[in-house]
């Protein structure tokens, strides 16, 4: 069926999306926002019994949904081709692409048609959005209203990799927890899961020609306290903390991905961040006889180092100019390819401090040798050297925008961390890209009220996440792959935890990645956002409200007085606040504008209400926190 056909789908009275409005129409609030969408007059009820039809090849969905409607509806659900309630169709429309899907729901039931059954999945994950949120529960709801709105849908995605990675190296998350993360990317449509696998903090992934690698590689001394504010291990104490993944372990959560229309992309982060493999085999490094042990949350990095090159004061890289570490690397990648059916490995390449290559006799022979003029050539050399490797398996290879530094060759991908300049870089030279910028896409960054939240690096608003626009200015559209968050795990120990710092900043990612441009719009996001709230919370998801909490700055006046500044991320807020360390609410000083902070302040306290309640967590700022974030006012 061609859009245009789709678009007449029968209404008695619609209302089309930015145009016409009735106090009649629903509202219907989907994450992320469908390519097209028509809302009708009415409602649909989930009759008492379901009749689902679908092609064999889409059996696997149908009964994810029948089990799903059996739970917690209690309705009776069978399958039948003869005038069933939900209808699931494969066609043929080149418009809709390989993910796309349509979606109608009238009197007469519930139809959704795609290309493949990635669409059909998709819709189905519209479907829920519109149930109510009781759906998203594991036990029977008995109370819950199963009506869904007239609505006819065109959808889909505008880029093909929607990514979240989860860094399970500093922190290890069972096979369970990963399963979790993967069924919260599902339920936004994001479609790639890149496992950060190894580090230095830990070995992630069996690779059994090698079984140091987890055997001693995967373990470490534990630490419960703040990320790189631990102290050191001795040597001889215990290694108790840690874990890794059985091959087996691999194609279970892959398979169970896959299911979910969601590719496995491996990380094998290397040269740099490799202490845990040094750990196991320290003759891979530049200093063989360092007395090594997997990082356990201690700094041991300068980040400023030589004329601001970072170095390394505990050598975490591999020796470029050791033929064991090839032929390791080898055997690495022969048993990762089979396990990972996506085409691309990534290789990492990120902040590798060379230091100990400029002091290594072997490595500077190379470059001799190989006429490398410096150090980001030497790089640029192992890189190339591990793209045949990877290639020799029929992958392609991805890393993070430092493995530019000193060329890069034939179809490796970029993705880009520092900001969009390395992933504009690559695209100018040809290169896929996929864009991951931290200034914009880092999950791990706090989210809201420093002092309430912690520092981790820096902080990261989901206003911000949502203004990101993927494609640079003058670029080529078809090299960019996509857009995706990393979820980095130093002060992350738990999925739980995890769950808090994506949610909803992920939902912020997944509306860029799948939504057209112009359909993206803060104020109604941050509304929908709001709505899905109860969705997870009778999914058991843990998420965030600091897009409740107000943000706070502050400034020098002319007379060098220090006045504060308080801004609502989303609409409708108001704030209430004291200054002489009483406990605000609503009857407290409701800001309006600019207030002094004279010198005898000791804290600034702070309550966000909506709709006459209290939404935002309590904060209590103290005043030497305002102070270091006055700039002064000319």
């Amino acid at each position: 069926m061609k859009l245009n056909k789709i678009l007449t789908t029968a209404f008695t009275t619609i209302l089309i999306i930015g145009g016409l409005s009735t106090a009649n129409a629903q509202t219907i609030s989907i994450i992320p926002e469908p390519y097209q969408m028509t809302k009708g007059m009415g409602t649909y009820t989930l009759p008492k019994s379901i009749a689902i039809n679908a092609p064999s090849s889409a059996n696997a969905i149908s009964d994810i949904m029948a089990g799903k409607l059996r739970t917690t509806t209690g309705r009776v659900v069978y399958f039948t081709k003869n005038k069933p309630s939900i209808d699931l169709q494969i066609i043929n429309d080149a418009n809709l692409g390989t993910e796309g899907y349509t979606l109608d729901i009238n009197e007469k039931g519930i139809q959704i048609k795609a290309n493949g059954n990635a669409g059909l999945f998709y819709g189905w994950k519209t479907i829920m959005q519109l149930l109510p949120a009781a759906v998203y529960s594991n036990t029977l709801q008995t109370n819950a209203n199963w009506s869904l709105p007239f609505v006819s849908i065109i959808d889909k995605p505008r880029f093909g990799w929607r990514g979240m990675m989860l860094d399970v190296s500093r922190h290890f998350f069972s096979k369970e927890d990963v399963k979790t993360f993967i069924d919260d990317m599902a339920r936004y449509k994001l479609n790639r899961f890149h496992w950060h696998l190894t580090d230095d903090q830990g070995w992630r992934i069996e690779i059994k020609s090698l079984p140091r690698l987890t055997s001693v590689g995967a373990w470490r001394a534990d630490r419960k306290g703040k990320w790189s504010n631990t102290t050191t291990p001795a040597l001889d104490e215990p290694k108790t903390y840690g874990g890794f993944y059985t091959q087996e372990d691999i194609k279970e959560v892959v398979a169970y991905a896959k299911a979910r229309f969601i590719e496995v992309i491996p990380e094998v982060d290397i040269p740099g961040h490799s202490m845990a493999m040094n750990t196991a085999y320290p003759f891979l490094s530049t200093t063989p006889n360092y007395p090594y042990q997997v990082n356990a949350g201690d700094e041991f990095m300068d980040w400023e180092g030589v004329n601001g090159h970072v170095a390394a004061r505990i050598d975490n890289s591999l020796d470029p100019s050791n033929e064991k570490v090839y032929e390791y690397l080898d055997k690495i990648f022969g048993e990762i390819a089979p396990l990972f059916p996506f085409e691309y490995i990534h290789t990492g390449g990120d902040e590798n401090a060379k230091n100990n290559w400029a002091k290594s006799a072997n490595v500077q022979a190379l470059m001799k040798k190989e006429g490398l003029k410096d150090i980001n050539e030497m790089q640029s050399y192992f890189v190339r050297r591990v793209q045949k490797i990877v290639n020799s398996k029929g992958k392609k290879l991805m890393g993070w925008d430092e493995i530019l530094e000193g060329g890069l060759s034939g179809d490796a991908a970029v993705m880009s961390w520092r900001g969009v300049k390395g992933g504009i870089e690559a695209a100018k030279q040809n290169h896929k890209v996929v864009m991951s910028p931290n200034d914009y896409n880092y999950i791990d960054f706090y989210q809201g009220e420093l002092t309430a939240e912690g520092k981790v690096y820096r902080g990261l608003r989901m206003k911000t996440t949502y203004s990101y626009e993927p494609i640079p200015e003058g670029i080529d559209p078809s090299l960019i792959l996509g857009n995706q968050a990393n979820q980095w795990s130093e002060q992350i120990f738990d999925i739980r935890y995890a769950q808090y710092m994506t949610w909803p900043r992920g939902m912020a990612v997944a509306e860029t990645g799948w939504s057209p441009k112009e359909k993206k719009n803060w104020s109604s996001f941050s509304k929908k956002v709001e709505s899905q709230f109860e969705k997870l919370d009778a999914a058991g998801v843990r998420y965030s409200k600091s897009m409740y909490d107000p943000i706070v700055t502050t400034h020098l006046n002319s007379k060098g007085e220090l006045m504060g500044i308080m801004e609502g991320e989303v609409e409708g807020l108001d704030i209430y606040y004291t200054i002489n360390d009483q406990m605000p609410d609503n009857y407290s000083e409701k800001y309006t504008g600019p207030f002094l902070l004279p010198e005898d302040v000791l804290s600034l306290r702070v309550i966000s209400y909506k709709d006459g309640k209290q939404i935002g967590k309590f904060l209590n700022i103290p005043i030497e926190s305002l102070r270091k974030r006055a700039v002064k006012v000319l």
